[in-house]
Formats: structure tokens, sequence, C-alpha cells
């Protein structure tokens, strides 16, 4: 896979390189196969991965909350701390 990063620049897209990895090891850990049948079943991976990595997945960065939770709660303080 082609770096996501500036050349020089290793950690400014940090977080993007960590999805990457993650969702690679961590779909092709739990096939039986690391082989698709067809870019369907591609998809079908990716999509379902996505939803378990912002739905269910702990993330120590956040301390272990799930992403979308994470989210939702910066979302709300965003939204208390807006000036009128």
């Amino acid at each position: 896979m082609r770096s996501q990063s500036c050349r020089g620049e290793c950690y400014d897209n940090a977080q993007a390189e960590s999805l990457w990895f993650r969702l690679k090891t961590e779909v092709l850990e739990v096939r039986e196969r690391a082989v698709f049948a067809d870019l369907a079943d591609v998809q079908a991976s990716v999509a379902e991965y996505f939803e378990y990595y912002n739905h269910e997945r702990l993330h120590s960065s956040i301390d272990y909350w799930m992403s979308y939770l994470a989210h939702q709660q910066f979302l709300q303080l965003s939204v208390l701390n807006c000036p009128v």
C-alpha cells in the first residue's frame, strides 16, 4: 500500500496510517483465507469492519471508548461551548 504521508513527514497522517494498518490486520486475521472472492466481498468486508471500528471497537487513544460515542460527546460539547 502506498504511504499517505508527505515525503519527510512520517507523522503528518499517523491516524490514517494506523487505521489502514488495523483494517488490513484485523480483517485478514479473522478470515479463513486472506483471499476475497470478488470486489463485492471486499466491499462488504470493509463496510463490516468500519461498522465494528466505529460502533464496537474500544480505542485506547480515547480512554477505551467507542469512536462513535466519543464523537457524539465531542459534538455535544462543541454545541454547548459555541458562543451565540
